[in-house]
Order: structure tokens, then sequence, then C-alpha cells
């Protein structure tokens, strides 16, 4: 959309187009049982995608097929008909209906359900293709787009955005979006950004194709499933996330801790090789040094086979013609995760030019065409003007302001990252990081914490704001 209204637009890929989250999700696009911020964002996303194969000029397997979330006790139908509150506030075609429509909609059901949330107007499309033909759409219109090509770092100047750093060299830009999903974190930390983001595993698989199987996409019990262009099925599951504990499980503990304690029993945590790998991967690195996304060009995890085999069990007991069926294909991805599973779509207010988009906690296949697409021109300008404040986006930035980021500066010389500048408690006129820190990774001070200066160069900082300055403390 940006390369389409003449805005020079380079899209940095460490691996290749939709090798994680964009090709491995279950490919719904639905505006039913989404948080009140959100449908906003997915009306008009939807609306993107009723027309995405004539804008790409390709086939992106978008159909709308209606979607259905099952109850089967009096409780879940209660839940449901509560959110019906939010579907009148916005128009949508979002209905409670009762056990026997749903034996009418889904004729190959042998369990009698109590009732189900119905949208007839939600959709579905094909991930492994979708993204592939948005990519080459942007590209015949003007977007580069470089593949195999990691963001090390920022650099700044003025205060503000000047460019990225690339394994390929240097890019000069104006603005920058940070839309690394699982990856997002990581990156954050490096510029001194606490993003309190985790990453849980989501196990898919998809069947061979066959006859006789539910044409409205729908998930109820241990299973959810969508029928595929090639006449099989995506089956996974909303009822069990794999939660592979890991170093940031621990320092994010507080703020994932009321959501742990609300889903525990959907929750299924293991230890075992990604924390040591986790552990062993570098926070800090300098920007002509290979980063850890150029180590790890494709994030692919193995399944859970647990949860797919229950999964498995599920969807046959409630629709026998997947009992027998063969499973062609099993995959795993990680999905990115917020504290209250919102995403985070904002400005960053201590580094102007800066904007993140990311911690969409599964939801962004369906409303990422939204989260950019309205974006005025100049790009310097994103979050303003043209662009529509949705409630997502106001809330996004509100939650922001409680994570601490620290001030930039620009940096001293080039592919040296940016440090923060953040003056010395102790005498209150320290004001750049220390010259021995290029070179080697070292904990960046925050506000509040102790000098570690010297004690000679102290007495001069006390002295002299100019000796300060020139010790480089």
């Amino acid at each position: 959309f940006l390369a389409q209204r003449g805005v020079a637009t380079v899209l940095c890929e460490k691996g290749h187009i939709a090798g994680e989250q964009s090709s491995r999700n279950w490919g719904w696009c639905r505006k039913m049982a989404r948080d009140p911020r959100e449908i906003p964002l997915i009306i008009e996303s939807l609306r993107l995608w009723e027309r995405m194969n004539g804008t790409v000029e390709a086939e992106t397997g978008f159909r709308t097929c209606g979607i259905m979330y099952l109850g089967d006790s009096p409780e879940a139908l209660g839940n449901m008909e509560a959110w019906l509150e939010h579907a009148r506030e916005y128009q949508l075609d979002t209905r409670l209906i009762d056990g026997g429509e749903v034996s009418q909609l889904l004729p190959g059901s042998a369990k009698r359900w109590a009732g189900a949330l119905y949208t007839p107007s939600d959709g579905k499309a094909e991930p492994q293709m979708a993204a592939p033909a948005i990519a080459e759409g942007a590209r015949r219109r003007g977007a580069t787009i470089l593949t195999g090509c990691a963001v090390r770092g920022i650099e700044t100047a003025a205060g503000r955005v000047a460019g990225v750093v690339t394994e390929k060299g240097r890019i000069a830009c104006q603005s920058i979006v940070l839309a690394g999903g699982a990856w997002s974190r990581l990156f954050c930390g490096n510029l001194g950004i606490d993003l309190p983001q985790l990453k849980v595993l989501g196990s898919v698989m998809r069947t061979e194709p066959f006859e006789g199987g539910p044409e409205i996409s729908a998930t109820g019990g241990l299973f959810g499933y969508r029928k595929r262009m090639d006449g099989g099925y995506t089956v996974a599951t909303l009822g069990v996330r794999t939660i592979d504990l890991v170093p940031d499980s621990f320092r994010l503990l507080p703020e994932y801790l009321p959501t742990v304690r609300m889903h525990w029993n959907k929750l299924r945590f293991r230890v075992g090789r990604r924390f040591i790998e986790e552990w062993q991967t570098p926070r800090r690195w300098e920007l002509d040094a290979a980063s850890p996304f150029e180590k790890v060009r494709v994030l692919d995890p193995e399944a859970d086979p647990l949860v797919l085999e229950r999964a498995r069990a599920s969807i046959g007991e409630s629709f026998p013609a997947f009992k027998n069926v063969a499973v062609a294909e099993t995959w795993g991805g990680m999905i990115d995760v917020m504290p209250d599973a919102i995403p985070v779509i904002s400005a960053v207010d201590t580094l102007p030019g800066f904007f993140i988009a990311t911690g969409f906690s599964g939801h962004g296949f369906g409303i990422g065409h939204r989260r950019l697409e309205p974006a005025p021109a100049p790009l310097g300008e994103l979050g303003q003007d043209r662009r529509r404040t949705t409630p997502a986006r106001r809330r996004s930035r509100e939650r922001w302001r409680r994570w601490p980021s620290p001030a930039f500066r620009e940096p001293q010389r080039p592919g040296r990252a940016a440090m923060p500048a953040i003056p010395c408690r102790r005498t209150g006129a320290c004001s750049l990081p220390p010259p021995h820190a290029a070179g080697r990774r070292t904990k960046i001070r925050r506000r509040g914490d102790p000098c570690r200066c010297s004690a000679a160069i102290r007495r001069s900082c006390r002295d002299s704001p100019s000796a300060c300055r020139r010790s480089g403390c």
C-alpha cells in the first residue's frame, strides 16, 4: 500500500517470505469473538481481504465461508451472548444460534451442540499462498524486497531515526516499522526498549483431501479447523497452548501472571533445549557484528505431538469423517503474545520515526492488512494525518507508556549501536556512555542505576561538566 502511494519502501526479511508466522497460522479472517479494541481493525482488514486477489493480481485463497464458535453448555453460550453486545455496537452479522441450526449448518457433526456463535461474513485464506502473493504484488508496484537480509539495528541522527544497518549494508530512511513477530522483543532489547512479549507454540496439522467434511470453519472442544483449497483441512486447537519455559518467562512473570491464572487449564508448560538456546542468545550486539537474526534464519519449531493428538481425537468424536483421514503434514509456529493478548501498534515516543507492530497474539493474519494500510505520505508522519486512530491504537500507546525506554542519541560513528543518553545519578552531570563500551557487550545503565565510573572521573564530573563530557563518563 505504501508503494502504491509512491512512498519508497524497503522490506527486509532475514529468511524468506512466509517462512515463519505468516505461513503457519490457521488462515482464519474473523471479526467474531475479538477484543472490542480489535474490531475496527478487522472490519477494515476484511474489506481489504475481499478485494485482495484483484489488488495483488494473484490467488491468496481468500473466501467468505463463515466461522462458528461451538458451545457445549449453557455457560459457554452465556459467555458468547455477552460478546454480542460488541457485535451490535459495530453492526456485525454475528448471531447466537441453537443446536438445531448448528446441525443444519454442520450436517457432518455427530455431536449435539448446545448452540454456537456464528458470523456468516467471516472468511479464510491460504497462509502459504497469501504472503508470497502480497509480497510479489508489492514488488510490482515498486517496493524493494530483500530476503536473506537481517536488520541488525537502527542508526539515529539529531535524536530521530536516520537509517537501519543490515547485514548487507546501511539503508537510509526516515521511518522504520518493526514487524518482527516473535523476534520483536530481542530487537527492541538491543535498543534498550523493554517490550514485554513472550512466545507461545502453536501446533497445526493438515489432512489429505477427503469428501464429506464441513464447509464452515469452526472451533469447539479441543479442535479448530478450516477447509483448504486443496480439499484437505487445517486442524489445530484453541484448547491447549504449549509454553516452553525460557529465561524471559521468569523475567516477565509479573506481567503475565494474571493471564496464566486465568487460562491455567489451557497451558502446557515444558522445559527443554529452548531454555538453553535462549539463555545463550546474546541480548546485546554491535551493529558491525553478526546478530542473532543471522544465526537463525527461520524459526522452525516442532509441533507438540500431544496437543495434535488431542485435537485429532476431539475432532474425530464430533465429526466422524475425520477419524480415519490421513495426516499429510504437521508443523509448529511461535506466536508473539502480549500480556493482555492485544497487539502493540504504536510509535515509540523516545525514538521519533520508529514504529512497532507486534504482539498480535495469533490474530495478525486476519488484521494485518489494516495495521499499516492507511499510512500517510510522507511516511515520517506515520500515525497522524490520514491515518485514522482506532481504539486499538490508542490503547497500544497507553500501554506502551507503562514500559520504560531510555532516551536515544546520535551514534558516535557509523556502524556503532546507538547508546542511551542517561544522566549519572550520583553527579547529575554524566550524559555519555563509557568509551570502553564499544566492541563488547555491556549492561546498559538505566535511570536511577548507580554510577560505575571511577572515583577520579566522578570527582572531575563534580568539578566540571566539561571534564565529564571529555572523559566519556
